[in-house]
């Protein structure tokens, strides 16, 4: 068995054993009982140490891939697991998203940046300065409404994408999630009625059926919600909120246009609900756009945002901009449920806002992003898939096969170690959708290069980079 063992590499030659022999198990289709080459053999014909083998070899009898035998050496304990069920950001038991699975899966969809396009350097000093310099930092308690040092930098940062605020009226958050589950126990209750985007975020789906909250489904089109649609349901409901991702969509990679958000603005004056702004994708903009919060409102928008998504998911900083009376009931439930957010997290933010920090690393970022969007556009022309709407920046591409077969779909991704996120993930009751959501950071990835070559139908005469409805 030849591992292609690159003693060049960044990643131990341990990692490199476990992935090689995962990638073997998951392509071969190795049943349970299967043997392996013995340890000896392995090192010899791979030019490794029996110890690294060995090692290699325990990690993977305690991920539950392999098994010893008395006698027998080492088997395969479970063949390759199927993880295309129900994958969204919330099912980490369904597909294993939040750490790296033992097959090494390549996480097509998912909705954050890989690993290798992070950068520590920054981030590590930050850390080193506040726990030399800010003792409380390390041991104290945020402020309620968030540490005062990241808030004025939020301040600066709303006021440069011409949100209106003011201190009083931003609260920091543990991400996004954080917010949105504020807000829906603070604005909403049992019964009440919500308008949402479909596709869209799924876990927002489930925390507000968790809380009883009715949904009404309104399409997300190139421009934003289907318009017309939208006042259909208005005549028909009162909704409380409507919630909506205006920059960059998650997952189609849309964005807001102005005349719809104008007339979005009006409808909430006109009929009494509020709107809540979900732009944790927005540091990624890098040509002029819409927001809705930062157009006149008269505070019927709620503005949501993290650093999940370009900085690090790990720190959990988000933060939210409202109206005083909004804020303050935030403030309160935050304060009841979990005391504060965290001080020392809060505080490594502020300092990369304050020293320029994260401002280089966004631009870095959106060069690199949109690089590779274009690349990706590019491959799935050339293959002939489908594409929902030619983004303008940001990390999705909304896509499917030009011939939607989507059990060949399936086999092929299995066969090959990617993970999907299918169209059905996206919708509240999980109709059937043959898109897919791609995060076009992944996508260089062989495998994935190859899962595209893999669907694209050779008779197929279709134009893909075009925009076409759902």
């Amino acid at each position: 068995m030849d591992l292609g063992i690159d003693r060049q590499a960044l990643v131990p030659v341990v990692q490199q054993i476990v992935s090689a022999v995962a990638q073997w198990i998951r392509k071969s289709g190795a049943s349970p009982g299967t043997r392996l080459p013995s340890i000896r053999q392995l090192a010899l014909d791979n030019l490794l140490s029996q110890s690294s083998v060995i090692e290699a070899f325990e990690r993977m009898v305690a991920q539950g891939l392999l098994a010893s035998r008395q006698g027998s050496g080492f088997v395969v304990a479970q063949p390759p697991v199927c993880l295309e069920g129900h994958w969204y950001e919330g099912a980490e038991l369904g597909w294993g998203a939040y750490v790296d699975g033992p097959l090494g899966e390549l996480k097509l969809g998912c909705g954050w940046l890989p690993d290798t396009w992070r950068e520590s350097d920054d981030l590590c000093y930050a850390i080193r300065e506040i726990s030399r310099t800010d003792t409380a930092g390390l041991f104290n308690y945020s402020t309620p409404l968030g540490l005062p040092a990241l808030r004025e930098q939020l301040l600066k940062r709303l006021t440069q994408i011409k949100v209106g605020t003011c201190l009083d009226r931003i609260l920091t958050t543990h991400g996004a999630g954080h917010a949105q589950d504020l807000l829906i126990r603070s604005l909403l209750k049992a019964g009440d009625t919500v308008v949402v985007e479909t596709p869209g975020y799924a876990n927002l789906y489930r925390q507000l059926e968790r809380h009883g909250v009715t949904l009404l489904e309104v399409p997300r089109t190139v421009g934003g919600p289907d318009m017309p649609v939208l006042e259909q349901l208005l005549l028909r409901h009162r909704p409380k909120c409507l919630f909506i991702n205006c920059l960059y969509h998650n997952p189609t990679g849309t964005s807001l246009c102005r005349a719809v958000a104008e007339r979005l603005l009006e409808l909430s004056r006109r009929d009494g609900f509020l709107i809540i702004e979900e732009d944790v994708y927005g540091d990624l903009q890098h040509a002029s756009c819409t927001r809705l919060s930062a157009l006149p409102h008269d505070d019927r928008v709620i503005y949501v945002s993290s650093f999940s998504k370009t900085l690090s998911s790990a720190l959990r900083v988000g933060y939210v901009s409202a109206g005083t009376d909004i804020v303050a009931k935030m403030a309160s439930l935050k304060t009841l449920t979990g005391i504060g957010t965290s001080r020392f997290a809060e505080a490594v933010v502020a300092t990369l806002l304050a020293n320029g920090t994260y401002r280089k690393w966004v631009q870095r970022l959106r060069k690199r992003l949109n690089a590779q969007m274009a690349a990706t556009l590019q491959v799935l022309e050339d293959e002939e898939w489908q594409v929902f709407a030619v983004p303008a920046g940001g990390m999705f591409v909304w896509a499917r096969p030009g011939l939607g077969d989507h059990s060949r779909l399936q086999a092929c991704a299995r066969r090959l170690g990617v993970l999907l996120s299918c169209g059905a993930l996206f919708t509240p009751r999980g109709e059937h959708s043959d898109w897919l959501r791609i995060n076009v950071a992944y996508a260089a990835d062989q495998r994935a290069l190859e899962l595209f070559r893999a669907m694209g139908p050779a008779r197929s005469t279709s134009t893909i980079l075009k925009t076409t409805s759902m």
